[in-house]
């Protein structure tokens, strides 16, 4: 069990905290890495932070365990927080995201490999032609990593 399972147990399906990582992989190309999760939706990789894992020690591990992608360097872009985050899941869990986003140009390894859990599909795609199924805070924050991009 995980370190969110564990609390789960104590708490049941009460609200936390739960901060995570997300990273906007670019290209040479310029286009930016997005993972189609199994609902559909076209997001980011990344996910939530473990034990004594920093966070970008988690935002690498997540990129590389849900896409295949290696990164190196990342650069801090936002911190997303707030009750306009708030999550409810199907299966009643509540939590307020704190969000770290990373932008890396940085990539190690570029072959893609999805996990077929948490990945079902992942790409390189023009940050001006997003998937049309790209969440809204997705394209909120491809537009703040496009201004680091000019």
């Amino acid at each position: 069990m995980g370190y969110i399972e564990d609390l789960r147990e104590i708490i049941g399906n009460r609200p936390l905290i739960l901060v995570g990582a997300v990273v906007g992989v670019i290209d040479a190309h310029g286009k930016i890495l997005l993972q189609k999760r199994p609902e559909g939706i076209w997001g980011l990789p990344g996910g939530l932070l473990e034990l004594e894992e920093s966070a970008e020690e988690a935002a690498r591990r997540e990129v590389l365990e849900e896409t295949g992608v290696e990164i190196g360097q990342l650069q801090l872009v936002n911190v997303f927080s707030g009750r306009q985050y708030f999550r409810k899941l199907a299966n009643g869990d509540e939590f307020y995201p704190v969000t770290i986003a990373y932008i890396s140009k940085d990539i190690k390894s570029s072959t893609i490999r999805i996990d077929g859990e948490e990945s079902i599909d992942a790409g390189f795609f023009d940050i001006r032609n997003l998937p049309e199924q790209t969440s809204p805070l997705v394209r909120m924050m491809v537009q703040q990593y496009s201004n680091l991009l000019k």
